[in-house]
């Protein structure tokens, strides 16, 4: 201290002693109670920092503070005389702060690389913290894009309108992605161009073409994945301008467009190597973004949204306007069809008419020349009346024919199904062809196959109509010479038109074959034959009588009994073979049984008279009226006639006066006879009542199963000669029915 008193004098001469000591002390004072606070805040610390790793050092570094504050406290004790217990004391601790103090510096050389790493560990999470914040910055953005993607393709698949699914998926691209611009360019119909088709900001865009083959563009189509295209490629400028800036990046991806089988789609791309549509998608020119890969997959994904969608819709926009076509077909079609049902209901009506109102005088002239043939006439008289009968016989049968072929047509002629005698049917064949053969002179002869069944079931009536048609014009056509009629089993293996066989145990085909050496047919004119009113122009050219009728009826009849018929003819004057096959069932032992016993003949007995026999006539025509009472008093019988149904059930209703038999013509202008029948049936009791026969014009099935329906005993068709009316009188008296037969066999010389 002495030394230190010695210095400080030497070097400031002039500085009191005692402001010296004070100074000292103060100075130290304030050092040791800076010391003493430290260690405070370091165990605060401590106490705070639970997770900090170097407790020790804390602990170690506080020690070095404290004891240097000693060592400061007990210098200031110092500044005055002091024993040397203080002096070792100071001594003491400043051994100890020596030691401390080298310690803590070895201790601190031995941490500082570790708190060096803990700073790094620190700037390193740091970092991440920030590239975290980064990627979530990232994945939001891609979640709002994702959701954008994801409302355009719920659009998309919700609607099936091409304007909507283009227009949706270019505006909701542009918001998703902040795009600058957006096009979809569409292949041609020969896939060589691309049209620009719709913009982000046209609809309508006008007619802007690119090759498909454009080297710009060409590698986009080699691969599903979006590429970069140079901002100069021709799809791409369709932008306005940068200016001063750089374009941004373009991106374009192709559009697959699907095969649509079966449609003519005006739009829709027939073939070619490219069946690509081009989406093209561009940045805005002022920012410096680039594309990032989840953006280019979003717009891989909507592109075969939007090529599923616009695939759909074609096929949707061709099935409307198919469907639209269709409907403008159907009401044409409807339109047409309506006027054929008009003209149906016209031919028909007219039909009828002739049905009718033709047969009704017909049958007149007729039934008056039947009755004048059994007075006394001369020779010249006879001839004339033999004339009138002939040519009124030819009418109708040409009425009838006319009617045959129009039922056949509009598709109406239903055939029956009876069981009837084969052999039987054409030996009536032979008997109603041989006088017309014997006045040409020709020899006529008939063939039947030995192994033909007795009885077959189907419609005989027309089956004799067309043995009576083709065997009746080789008559006509034959001037001298013969005819043949062959009739045997056909074989289904040996038919010649194989396509209408069909084999079965229940049914047989019989084959009919009538030749003859009459004029003969050229070869070139077989076709024709079968058409309605045409006839070969040899027939034509001899003016033979014919209305060109019985072949067309034959073969339409022929083809409703599932058979063929065919023509042959080696030229003119050589004959004809005209040959024809047709399917008929066989019936059981039953059915055959049944057709015997109908067709036992009565036990001979005198001819019944219908002498006496009253009737009373209903018919709205006078002319028939006197022509059928005239044949009913020719037979002998008391008959009376009336005109109207009023009259007709008031002479019924008069007291003493009984008839036996009303005839009812059903079909009357004004009124209708089946309702004229019902009432005479109610007016009587069943025992007392007379018998109710129709008696009509009308030559077909419907009128005869509406009469028996309503209970009527019997039908006489018009025209009715003398024995016609006797036999049905007969059978009237003896049965009390009698059913005329709706096809009358008729065959003019």
């Amino acid at each position: 201290m002495d030394m230190d008193c010695n210095c400080m004098d030497s070097l400031w001469p002039w500085l009191p002693e005692d402001i010296y000591t004070k100074s000292q002390y103060v100075s130290d004072f304030f050092i040791a109670l800076a010391y003493f606070s430290i260690p405070c805040e370091l165990i605060y610390f401590v106490k705070k920092s639970a997770v900090f790793p170097y407790k020790w050092v804390l602990v170690q570094f506080g020690a070095f503070i404290v004891l240097c504050g000693s060592t400061h406290a007990i210098n200031m004790l110092t500044m005055t005389s002091h024993s040397r217990t203080v002096a070792f004391i100071m001594i003491m601790s400043k051994i100890l702060t020596a030691i401390v103090s080298c310690a803590t510096a070895v201790t601190l050389v031995t941490i500082i690389p570790d708190l060096l790493s803990v700073k790094t560990r620190e700037l390193f999470l740091k970092n991440k913290a920030d590239e975290l914040d980064r990627e979530m910055g990232l994945i939001r953005t891609q979640a709002e894009a994702v959701q954008h993607v994801r409302m355009l393709t719920h659009e998309i698949r919700f609607t099936l309108v091409r304007d909507t699914i283009l227009n949706t998926t270019l505006v909701e691209l542009g918001k998703a992605l902040a795009l600058e611009e957006c096009a979809l360019w569409m292949p041609s119909r020969d896939g060589l161009e691309l049209h620009l088709c719709r913009t982000l900001g046209s609809t309508n865009p006008g007619r802007v073409t690119v090759p498909v083959h454009h080297p710009s563009i060409q590698p986009v189509f080699c691969t599903h994945r979006a590429r970069n295209i140079p901002a100069t490629s021709p799809v791409a400028a369709i932008r306005p301008r940068a200016g001063k800036y750089l374009p941004g990046e373009v991106v374009a991806v192709r559009v697959p467009l699907l095969h649509v089988e079966n449609f003519n789609i005006s739009y829709w791309p027939e073939g070619g190597d490219v069946p690509y549509a081009l989406l093209v998608l561009m940045l805005p020119s002022d920012s410096a973004r680039t594309w990032h890969l989840h953006e280019l997959e979003l717009v891989e994904a909507v592109a075969g949204q939007v090529a599923v969608a616009l695939s759909h819709a074609a096929i949707l926009e061709e099935s409307i306007r198919q469907r639209d076509t269709l409907i403008a077909q159907n009401v044409k079609l409807d339109a047409s069809k309506r006027e054929a049902e008009m003209a149906l209901r016209s031919r028909n009506d007219f039909l009828a008419v002739m049905d009718r109102e033709m047969r009704t005088p017909m049958s007149t002239i007729i039934a008056a020349s039947s009755h004048l043939q059994d007075t006394s006439l001369s020779q010249e008289q006879r001839a004339m009346v033999d004339t009138i009968l002939n040519s009124s016989n030819l009418l109708a049968t040409l009425i009838n024919d006319v009617l045959d072929v129009s039922r056949l047509e509009d598709g109406s002629l239903e055939l029956e199904k009876r069981t009837f005698n084969l052999p039987a049917t054409f030996r009536e064949v032979l008997n109603l062809v041989k006088p017309v053969a014997s006045l040409r002179k020709l020899a006529i002869s008939l063939c039947l196959g030995s192994e033909l069944p007795e009885f077959v079931c189907g419609d005989d009536k027309r089956f004799v109509q067309i043995a009576l048609n083709i065997v009746g014009n080789a008559v006509k056509f034959t001037k001298e010479g013969s005819v043949s009629i062959t009739v045997r089993l056909e074989k289904p293996e040996s038919f010649q038109a194989s396509d209408y066989v069909v084999p079965s145990e229940k049914h047989c085909y019989i084959r009919v074959q009538v030749q003859d050496t009459g004029i003969g047919v050229n070869p070139q004119d077989i076709p024709k034959l079968f058409n309605k009113f045409i006839q070969a122009p040899a027939v034509s050219s001899r003016k033979q009588v014919g209305t060109g009728l019985g072949l067309a009826i034959s073969k339409r009849l022929v083809s409703l009994m599932d058979g063929n018929i065919w023509f042959e003819s080696e030229g003119l004057n050589r004959g004809c073979t005209v040959s024809y096959v047709v399917r008929l069932a066989i019936p059981d032992a039953v059915d055959q049984v049944s057709y015997a016993l109908q067709q036992v003949p009565p036990s001979s007995s005198p001819r019944t008279s219908v002498t006496g026999l009253r009737v009373l006539v209903m018919d709205a025509n006078g002319a028939n009226r006197m022509v059928t009472r005239g044949l009913l008093l020719r037979l002998g019988c008391d008959a009376f006639a009336v005109g109207s149904p009023r009259e007709c059930l008031q002479l019924l209703a008069q007291p003493g006066r009984s008839f036996r038999l009303v005839l009812v013509d059903v079909y009357m202008a004004e009124s209708d006879g089946f309702e004229v029948a019902v009432k005479i049936q109610d007016m009587f009791k069943r025992h007392e009542r007379p018998l109710v026969v129709a008696l009509t014009a009308a030559h077909d099935r419907q009128t005869s199963e509406r009469c028996s329906s309503i209970g009527m005993d019997g039908v006489i068709f018009k025209p009715i000669s003398l024995e016609k009316m006797r036999s049905a009188l007969a059978q009237l008296v003896d049965k009390g029915s009698f059913f005329d037969d709706c096809y009358p066999r008729k065959l003019s010389s």
